[in-house]
């Protein structure tokens, strides 16, 4: 058997900056397709072991010990593929998904689009995915498993029982997951985000609930759930969200998936239905984030993801609430070197604004928004 090549930091930067225009003349999807397979190969390319995050960027939370709060988005690792590679490329924590109850192949294609002139993507994939049995076939392939794991779960599109399919994946999934993300804000399953409604979020938490109920009357551990919400909330709408998972003892929020606004655009694509990450939605998603901020007033540990492409812009996540951040989009512009910089970066940070850690700076800007 061949050594497993593994290249630094340094190494992979300068790889992804060669492979960057080859890549960019692909269709996304293929691209993307292509560095899941780079990632999973398993006597070729593989990153190196990064080196341990400093203490100050170390939190506990869901009673879990991130070793950094930069975390990678659902959406890019769908089918539970390269969970311990993109580990290995500094993540503090992984998220893979979104995994759906059936196999079901999404939306036609072309339904992904690089928007490259503002740093964007717009996709509506409409929950691809392999399903339950393929998903755990290649998370039980995992040899060692470090690091936090959430997976990130979601109905069917012709499901009759949307609530059943949630109940079933996180009881599926509860012996692979750190975490659980219960996703009912993507724009690309129809209707999917009238879950996030009071009168349809309440009788799926409380499914929920049930279900963790009974893995624990088993003696066997319930993993935490959080809820991945939309940043195209009505402010009453996020109140009697925040309300409604405080009260079904939801563990956290993540704010927040895509948007289907269409702030100014520069790149052709524009126009293309689907969901919008990246630079553009930072702005939306941060002032989303500092309102569940102060709605849950610390009764609800929040992720922030949107838009984020350095140290400054995860810290800026971190003060208007987040306990930790994720990104996907950024990597695609940035590459995977992106991932150590910023949590350097928001480290210096950290230190500069004399926090002796990184928890102490949660929620401090939050009154800004």
């Amino acid at each position: 058997m061949r050594p497993r090549i593994r290249l630094g930091a340094e190494k992979l930067v300068e790889l992804y900056r060669r492979l960057r225009p080859f890549l960019f003349c692909l269709d996304p999807e293929t691209a993307h397709d292509w560095s899941i397979r780079a990632l999973g190969l398993k006597n070729a390319l593989s990153p190196a072991r990064t080196c341990p995050s400093p203490a100050h960027l170390r939190q506990r939370l869901f009673g879990l010990d991130f070793p950094n709060p930069v975390g990678l988005a659902a959406g890019y690792d769908k089918h539970a593929q390269v969970v311990d590679a993109a580990l290995g490329l500094g993540f503090g924590f992984v998220e893979v998904g979104t995994v759906t109850p059936a196999p079901q192949e999404g939306n036609p294609r072309p339904r992904v689009f690089r928007l490259t002139e503002d740093e964007a993507i717009i996709n509506r994939y409409g929950f691809n995915s392999v399903g339950h049995a393929t998903a755990i076939d290649n998370l039980g392939r995992r040899k060692v498993s470090r690091g936090i794991l959430g997976i990130n779960i979601g109905a069917n599109k012709q499901s009759r029982d949307r609530i059943g399919d949630y109940v079933s994946s996180y009881e599926c999934f509860a012996p692979f997951a750190d975490y659980i993300t219960v996703n009912i804000s993507s724009p690309n399953t129809p209707d999917l985000r009238n879950l996030q409604s009071q009168m349809e979020l309440r009788p799926l938490l409380s499914a929920l609930a049930q279900a963790r109920a009974g893995i624990a009357s088993q003696g066997k551990a319930a993993p935490p759930l959080l809820l991945k919400i939309a940043p195209d909330l009505s402010q009453p709408d996020l109140e009697a969200l925040v309300e409604v998972s405080v009260e079904k003892d939801v563990d956290g929020l993540i704010i927040s998936n895509t948007t289907i606004s269409r702030p100014a655009l520069k790149s052709s694509h524009s126009d293309q239905t689907g969901g919008l990450s990246g630079r553009p939605l930072r702005s939306l998603s941060t002032t989303v984030l500092a309102s569940a901020y102060r709605l849950s007033a610390g009764r609800l540990p929040l992720i922030g993801v949107g838009g984020i492409s350095s140290g400054q812009e995860a810290y800026d996540k971190i003060t208007a609430g987040a306990s930790l951040v994720q990104l996907y989009t950024a990597l695609i512009f940035h590459g995977p070197g992106l991932v150590r910089r910023l949590a350097d970066e928001l480290a210096a940070i950290i230190k500069a604004e004399g926090f002796a850690n990184i928890s102490e700076a949660v929620g401090t800007g939050a009154e800004r928004y």
